[in-house]
């Protein structure tokens, strides 16, 4: 994807020439969204502005990533597909998703449908399932989809995937017979599985499931002790469904402790669950890193090798980041593959220190609070902060040259 725009005053390439070196003035922009004010096409495109502002020769190649969360299904190539479906809650609402034709796949994101943010205002932790999510799936298998890449961030719920299970024909049954109510609250009173109305040909599809962590099921580190409190959860009802995603994985016959199975509060518990049952073993289960895979699509590696600077971003820089979110995939791509450009994030908030790259210290840039700028507000801060990394990196090439 490249960025073209009118040239702003103020030549970049000056400032290598007068160190006496020869520079490349191509800059890589990799950012992830920038949650409920910016889209990563949009942060993309902002930041390349600013950047443009103060190096008006600037080649510019933008690359919008996602991490599974939020927005990855976008970033696909593919017919975009909106129809009526379910939120966490069960309230009626509206979701899409991408479908490449060409390739048989769809690609899902269960935000989309079970994500936080249509319940933030009350959260759904015992009670928000991923039914609405499984309806998604049930439709692209119905348009031809062989395979479904499932972006697993962002989600609502810690229902261990058996909403969408419902969604599919297949349905949790307590020791008495009665079909558990939806959400992770109720799991603890899991018998069994009832497969008599199974939706056989949408179940039986490849899995790619995007993770954006590497959590597993249960335990201090498993889905409902690491996200439980994000999604309104009391400590107590932690104990709850941690037990309830326990109780499933025995049911299911899934391993607890596999990493990122917790994602998405734990829907590939029930996904590998249905696709051992129809294949006889998990292999067309595949649990990936979400932002290596939208790396890989974008072609982000190979347009690294010659950059001279390298920019991604997301809202909040913190702890998870190193997980596998954006950020951290775009670092290790750098220093995969051209350890020596410089490199730049631009955060809403810093709660960790970006780590160096290749030996060298990243240039970090705080936004002002994006939440009460409005669009016009985000795009403005993106394009500020686009500049202040292009000044910083003037000085830095500067400096080493």
């Amino acid at each position: 994807m490249s960025f073209t725009s009118s040239p702003r005053p103020v030549n970049a390439t000056d400032a290598a020439d007068a160190a006496g070196t020869e520079r490349s003035t191509k800059v890589v922009i990799a950012p992830d969204a920038f949650k409920g004010t910016a889209s990563a096409q949009q942060a993309a495109q902002w930041l390349g502005e600013g950047i443009r502002e103060v190096i008006k020769d600037a080649d510019i190649y933008l690359a919008p990533m996602a991490d599974g969360g939020e927005g990855t299904s976008e970033l696909f190539a593919g017919e975009r597909i909106t129809l009526p479906t379910t939120d966490a809650a069960g309230r009626l609402t509206e979701a899409s998703y991408t479908y490449d034709a060409s390739t048989t796949t769809a690609f899902i994101d269960v935000a989309a449908a079970s994500g936080l943010p249509a319940v933030a205002d009350n959260p759904v932790p015992m009670t928000g399932d991923t039914y609405g999510t499984g309806v998604l799936i049930a439709d692209a298998q119905t348009r031809g989809a062989t395979r479904i890449a499932l972006g697993l961030g962002g989600s609502a719920t810690i229902d261990g995937g058996t909403g969408i299970l419902v969604a599919l024909g297949a349905n949790p049954i307590d020791a008495h017979g009665y079909q558990l109510k939806p959400g992770g609250g109720a799991l603890r009173d899991i018998a069994v599985l009832d497969t008599a109305k199974v939706n056989i040909p949408a179940g039986a599809v490849d899995w790619l499931l995007l993770v954006d962590v590497a959590a597993p099921a249960t335990g201090d580190h498993g889905a409902a002790a690491v996200f439980g409190p994000q999604k309104g959860a009391s400590e107590e009802e932690v104990q709850v469904l941690d037990e309830g995603l326990a109780k499933l994985c025995d049911v299911a016959g899934v391993d607890p402790t596999t990493p990122g199975m917790g994602a998405a509060g734990g829907v590939g518990i029930g996904l590998t669950w249905l696709s051992t049952l129809l294949h006889g073993d998990a292999s067309h289960v595949q649990i990936v890193p979400g932002a290596r895979m939208v790396a890989d699509a974008n072609g982000l590696a190979d347009q690294l090798a010659d950059a001279a600077l390298v920019i991604t971003g997301e809202g909040r820089f913190d702890s998870q980041t190193a997980a596998g979110k954006v950020a951290a995939t775009v670092f290790d791509l750098v220093e995969e593959h051209n350890p020596e450009a410089v490199v730049a994030v631009a955060s809403g908030e810093f709660q960790d220190t970006p780590r160096e790259v290749a030996s060298n210290e990243v240039i970090a840039v705080t936004l002002p609070d994006p939440s009460e700028a409005g669009e016009a507000g985000t795009a403005e801060q993106l394009r500020r902060a686009g500049a202040e990394i292009a000044v910083a990196y003037l000085r830095t090439s500067t400096v080493q040259g």
